[in-house]
């Protein structure tokens, strides 16, 4: 099994900064995509962010380019969420996600086979 646990999240005033882990344990060998999603209450999970086993690769949604971004330390098996520039629209629970055998499909929830418990963000106006 694999295990993915979440950290890093809070309360923060708009403009302010946040930075989420997400470690990794258990057999997760080289995951060919980890990715960032979060969830607002009576909506849809939403796609955040995504990077491949190498790190060569990454993916973001337009409602983050230019304020977020995704990393990993291999060494440490976490990946990381640098969020700046909140907005209120940015509360959620995140969520880190791990697909271990295709980097395809990195913006869809269903592709993801784990699932960490998420972390609460909340950015007040």
């Amino acid at each position: 099994q694999v295990q993915l646990v979440e950290s890093g999240g809070g309360l923060v005033q708009a403009g302010g900064s946040l930075r989420l882990s997400c470690a990794a344990s258990g057999r997760t060998g080289s995951a060919y995509a980890m990715g960032w999603f979060r969830q607002a209450p009576g909506k849809e999970r939403e796609f955040v962010a995504a990077i491949s086993w190498g790190g060569g690769r990454t993916s973001y949604a337009d409602s983050v380019k230019g304020r977020f971004t995704i990393s990993r330390d291999n060494a440490k098996n976490t990946v990381y969420l640098q969020m700046n520039s909140l907005k209120p629209e940015d509360t959620a629970v995140y969520y880190c996600a791990a697909d271990l055998s295709y980097w395809g499909s990195a913006q869809e929830a269903y592709k993801y086979n784990y699932w960490g418990q998420g972390t609460q963000v909340t950015v007040s106006s």
